[in-house]
C-alpha cells in the first residue's frame, strides 16, 4: 500500500512538473494517468487492509465491469455511427465511431472463433492484436483524461490577440460547428474589453473545396455583425488546416505585437490536438473549446485521438510493432 501510494506521488510529481513547464504535452497524459493508476491500487490495499472481502469485492467488481464496459462502448459506438451518418452525410470521416463499434464486435467473434478451433498460430494472432489494443487503449485513456483537465484549466493572462480557428462553410454560410467557435471568441473578446483590454480576433482559415468564399471572410462577417468592430478583426486567409491556421496566423501576430500572448478558440472536442499543435509550431498561447452537439463527440474524439498517434507514428509504430511480434517468436 504504502509503496503504490509512493509511485503515485511519484508519478504525480512528475506530472506537475511537466505541467508547470508546458501543459500543451502529451507526455503529461500519462503521467497524469499513472499516478491516479497507482493511487488507485494503493487505495484497493488500503481498503483490504481494513476488510478483504470489502476489497474482493471491488477487484471482482472492476473486473466484472471491463467486459461489460466494452459491450456497452460496441452498441453506442454503432448507434452513434448510424446517427453520424444520418446526420453528417457519407463522408468517410463520418464512419469512424461505427467502424469502431464493429470493429470491437468482430475482435470478440474472432476471440472466440479462435478458441473454438484451438489453433496456435490464430490463438497467437489474436494475443498480438490484444497486445496492440491495449496499449492504443491505454493512450487513448490518457488522451480522454488530460483532454478533459485541459480544457478545465483557465488561463488568466493578458491576451493581445483571440485566434478562431475556422472549420467549413456551407457556400459561405457559416454552419453551426464554426458558429459556436465564433461566439465563445466573441464572448472572450467581450471580457477582455470589460477589463479595459483592446484585443484583436484573428479570424482563420483559406478557401477550401466547395466554399464559396474564404472561411476567414465569412467569420470576420459574423463576428462584425454581432457587434465585434470591424477594425478589430484581422482576417488569415491562407490556411488550409490546423497547422496552418497556427502558423499563419502566428506570422500576424509577430507582425503586430512581436511578444504577443493569445488564445485560440476551437471546438471542446479540438482543443487538446490544437494545443500541441500550437506548441509544436512555436504560438505562444494556449486553447480554449466551445460546445459541440453530443452525438459529434464520438467520431470527432476517435478522430483526434488517430490525428495525434499518426503525429507520433514512428514511436507508436515501432512499439506496435514489438508488442504484435512477441508472441510469434515461439514460432520462429
Amino acid at each position: 500500500m504504502t509503496i503504490c501510494f509512493s509511485i503515485a506521488g511519484f508519478w504525480f510529481l512528475i506530472f506537475l512538473a511537466s505541467f508547470l513547464y508546458d501543459r500543451r504535452l502529451f507526455r503529461n497524459s500519462i503521467f497524469l494517468v499513472l499516478a491516479l493508476m497507482f493511487a488507485g491500487l494503493g487505495a484497493l490495499f488500503a481498503v483490504a487492509s481494513v476488510s478483504r472481502d470489502l476489497a474482493e469485492l471491488l477487484a471482482y467488481g472492476i473486473i466484472f465491469l471491463i467486459p461489460l464496459t466494452i459491450a456497452v462502448l460496441a452498441v453506442f459506438l454503432v448507434v452513434n455511427g448510424v446517427t453520424m451518418l444520418r446526420r453528417e452525410g457519407r463522408r468517410p470521416k463520418n464512419l469512424l465511431s461505427l467502424a469502431a463499434g464493429l470493429g470491437i464486435f468482430g475482435l470478440v467473434i474472432f476471440g472466440l472463433a479462435v478458441q473454438q478451433l484451438n489453433w496456435p498460430l490464430l490463438a497467437a494472432l489474436r494475443t498480438s492484436i490484444i497486445g496492440v489494443l491495449t496499449y492504443v487503449s491505454f493512450l487513448f485513456v490518457c488522451f480522454l483524461i488530460y483532454a478533459f483537465v485541459y480544457s478545465r484549466v483557465r488561463s488568466s493572462r493578458k491576451i493581445d490577440f483571440v485566434v478562431v480557428l475556422g472549420s467549413g462553410l456551407r457556400g459561405s454560410r457559416v454552419p453551426p460547428l464554426l458558429a459556436s467557435r465564433l461566439d465563445r471568441g466573441k464572448l472572450i473578446y467581450d471580457r477582455a474589453v470589460r477589463k479595459g483590454r483592446d484585443p484583436i480576433i484573428i479570424t482563420s482559415g483559406g478557401q477550401g473545396p466547395g466554399e464559396d468564399i474564404p472561411e476567414s471572410h465569412a467569420m470576420a462577417t459574423y463576428l462584425i455583425e454581432r457587434g465585434v468592430p470591424a477594425d478589430r478583426v484581422l482576417r488569415e486567409d491562407r490556411s488550409t488546416s490546423t497547422t496552418q491556421n497556427l502558423t499563419f496566423s502566428r506570422e500576424l501576430m509577430v507582425a503586430l505585437v512581436p511578444k504577443y500572448r493569445c488564445l485560440i478558440v476551437t471546438n471542446n472536442f479540438h482543443a487538446f490536438r490544437a494545443a500541441l499543435t500550437a506548441r509544436k509550431v512555436k504560438v505562444n498561447g494556449q486553447v480554449v473549446g466551445s460546445p459541440t452537439a453530443r452525438y459529434y463527440w464520438p467520431t470527432a474524439t476517435i478522430r483526434e485521438f488517430a490525428a495525434i498517434l499518426f503525429s507520433h507514428k514512428w514511436i507508436n509504430g515501432i512499439i506496435c510493432g514489438v508488442l504484435f511480434a512477441i508472441p510469434f517468436v515461439q514460432f520462429v
